[in-house]
């Protein structure tokens, strides 16, 4: 499975009525969302520190390929100067994220929309990037939200390093789709309440046709986020058929 579709979080009271089945209990809300799409990023680390206990208890209701992205904490990405990012990304490392083990996919780092792009800063910023966690290898992806990003320097800093350029489709921000690592990452941000799938037909399989293209360098994240919200698990959940 090199191309994985998902949606970002589990719990949206929404969903209780377009996408969860009747009565189904908040506990289980993850463990049913797992077995509809293949990947979750998970939101609430940017907010809140997650304990030790919640990832090994998500990893453990999960299918065995089943992966999550991590979104970093706002004190690691939302600061005037990156450079001074370190404790705050050394705390989030230490909080238990490797509980998730194998299940843990890319780490998305989500720049604040004012932050413009420094060569140096950011140079320094990809520095405080650990390789690994214990045994775990790491990915990095990450999004920014500044049309100064659109600068070969940036492509180039972000292909040296490995590290993922988010390709965010939405209203707001600059589209940027062109891999820099061996995955791929990207977050369709316009699904559409009228849409019983979240988006037309047509943008479904554009996207599919670009996931296999990305997917002959490496794995594939997408994710239905943001947008109509209660069309999301739709979105993902026919993308997935159109891939198969």
């Amino acid at each position: 499975m090199t191309i994985r579709v998902g949606i970002g979080g589990w719990n949206y009271e929404p969903w209780e009525e377009t996408f969860y089945p009747p009565k189904l209990a908040a506990a289980k809300q993850l463990e049913y969302a797992a077995s509809k799409v293949t990947a979750i990023e998970i939101n609430a680390t940017f907010y809140r520190t997650q304990t030790a206990a919640s990832f090994k208890k998500w990893a453990s209701v999960t299918p065995e390929n089943f992966k999550f992205s991590v979104k970093a904490p706002r004190a690691a990405v939302q600061r005037k100067d990156l450079r001074e990012a370190a404790q705050s990304i050394e705390w989030f490392f230490a909080s238990g994220v490797g509980e998730l083990g194998a299940k843990l996919g890319p780490i998305l780092w989500q720049m604040a929309p004012y932050k413009k792009f420094d060569a140096a800063e950011m140079s320094a910023y990809f520095d405080l990037l650990p390789e690994k966690l214990g045994k775990l290898p790491l990915q990095h992806a990450i999004e920014v939200r500044h049309a100064s990003f659109a600068d070969d320097a940036f492509l180039a800093m972000t292909r040296a390093r490995n590290v993922a350029v988010v390709t965010v489709e939405s209203e707001k921000h600059p589209l940027i789709a062109e891999p820099t690592a061996d995955f791929a990452y990207a977050r369709l941000e316009l699904t559409q309440a009228d849409e019983p799938t979240g988006y037309p037909k047509a943008a479904l399989k554009k996207w599919a046709k670009t996931a296999r293209d990305w997917e002959k360098s490496g794995e594939v994240y997408l994710y239905f986020i943001s947008g109509a919200k209660e069309r999301n698990p739709a979105a993902a959940m026919a993308m997935l058929e159109l891939l198969k």
